[in-house]
């Protein structure tokens, strides 16, 4: 190459150099950056677009656990770009096109790099298709309990969940809450099973011995919140009062003696409109599978992912999350307690309505409980920690606290001022707290310095 370089002008050098083939008169793209920088987990995410809406096509059969895709990528140049990454874990990249033409695709660990045929403006919209195959892999948590994401394999099919990482054991994506988009997933598996996902469904179509299903989520939607359950499910649609669609997926392992409870879900999203404010999607519902399929509970957007021996307190819990990390979503990751302690909340007020405990009694178990002390919560040491107590216990006491030093009518106006104004966006704990002093019109500084950020543990609630 250095040879054929020095036989050209300098200009014509220059761009076989930086793979620039015409990106835009005396515009020369720079790749785009491996991660966003997320404080606690630096490698997730990329920079330089942003992305608009993901299609996804899909084929899986649980006899070979083998998985075919494609996923065509609708983003917005943030800069100009001569190359970006996307996050992708384990499985084969078997092609890749940018704006229809062939890509050069590289992989290093799980940042898939891809070289369009041309730089890319900033401002300008363009599509990524990538087709990808092979055996989704189950990725281990770095927490205490070496929590499993990604996707894991069931008695029946599948069950994929992504947090915090876990979204790229299945489609390629800028894996980080930060870039949220629409969602068409569209899944073929064997006759027989169901394939359940976030949003609504089209009508199934058979041809031969497999079943499409087509799924859309017209909300923007962090990747982590994408989900799928492939298997042999009960599905019953309903309705709340107001004609909100609500899906109900249940496996069969789990037996009737929930039904009453899981027939709560429209009751449960009537509740959250009262205190939260509107439902910010167009669909609700829940994914109950048996103990064993996963060892948690997850907040996927709009189809909740509860394992049957977590309810129903957990119900109510990922029903709010809905409102608090789905629409409003964390900037980063540090952020998790605007989710975790929002959710545990609603749990408390829940209680409050519905089994005369008040809040106080629940704040004050918290705040005996030495575990929720270990760090504030909104500043988690590291990523093992971001699933830990004080994220949700702690998390809650400050929004006691809160609603203690600005009283019962403007707490509630401001909880659901709060989920309209970042309905669908993304919010940080800067956001939070600058937002409920405007509104209250308070100083809550000395609140904030004990109960947010504050190591030691106050004498006394």
């Amino acid at each position: 190459m250095r040879t054929l370089v020095r036989t050209l002008t300098p200009a014509v050098a220059l761009l076989l150099l930086t793979g620039c083939t015409g990106g835009g008169a005396g515009v020369h793209g720079k790749p785009g950056s491996a991660g966003v920088r997320d404080p606690l987990f630096r490698g997730l995410g990329n920079g330089g677009y942003d992305v608009q809406h993901y299609a996804l096509t899909l084929e899986y059969d649980p006899d070979t656990s083998h998985l075919e895709g494609t996923a065509e990528i609708t983003a917005r140049a943030t800069q100009d770009l001569s190359s970006f990454n996307l996050d992708l874990h384990g499985l084969k990249v078997d092609g890749a096109t940018v704006d229809g033409k062939e890509a050069a695709a590289n992989r290093a660990g799980d940042e898939l790099t891809l070289r369009p045929h041309r730089d890319i403006d900033k401002g300008r919209t363009f599509r990524t298709v990538v087709r990808y195959s092979g055996e989704p892999q189950t990725i281990t948590d770095d927490d205490e309990e070496k929590s499993e994401e990604g996707w894991l394999e069931t008695r029946s099919g599948a069950l994929a969940v992504g947090e915090p990482s876990g979204s790229m054991a299945w489609f390629p994506s800028n894996n980080h809450p930060s870039d949220k988009a629409t969602y068409d997933i569209t899944v073929t598996v064997p006759k027989g099973l169901q394939a359940i996902s976030n949003g609504e469904p089209a009508k199934p179509k058979t041809t031969g011995g497999s079943r499409t299903y087509a799924w859309k989520s017209r909300q923007p939607m962090a990747s982590y919140l994408a989900t799928l359950a492939i298997g042999d499910y009960k599905v019953t649609p309903s309705r709340t009062s107001t004609g909100l669609p609500v899906l109900t997926a249940v496996d069969p392992a789990v037996g009737k003696k929930y039904a009453q409870l899981i027939a709560q879900v429209p009751e449960i999203v009537e509740w959250g409109e009262e205190n939260f404010g509107r439902y910010p999607f167009s669909s609700a519902g829940v994914i109950v599978v048996p103990e064993g399929d996963v060892g948690y509970a997850l907040e996927t957007q709009t189809k909740p992912v509860i394992p049957v021996n977590e309810l129903p307190d957990t119900l109510v819990h990922e029903i709010a999350h809905q409102w608090f990390g789905n629409s409003v979503t964390p900037k980063s990751w540090k952020d998790m307690w605007l989710n975790e302690g929002f959710a545990t909340y609603a749990e408390w007020i829940w209680h409050e309505d519905f089994d005369a405990t008040p809040a106080k009694e629940s704040f004050a178990a918290a705040f005996a409980d030495d575990s929720n002390w270990a760090f504030p919560p909104a500043d988690p040491p590291s990523a093992a920690e971001v699933s830990e107590k004080p994220v949700y216990d702690r998390g809650a006491m400050v929004l006691h606290k809160v609603r203690q030093a600005v009283g019962e009518k403007a707490f509630f106006e401001i909880v659901k001022g709060w989920a309209q104004e970042h309905r669908h966006g993304n919010a940080s704990t800067a956001d939070f707290t600058s937002y409920l002093e405007e509104k209250s019109g308070k100083d809550l500084t000395e609140l904030w310095d004990t109960w947010l950020y504050g190591m030691d543990k106050p004498a006394s609630p």
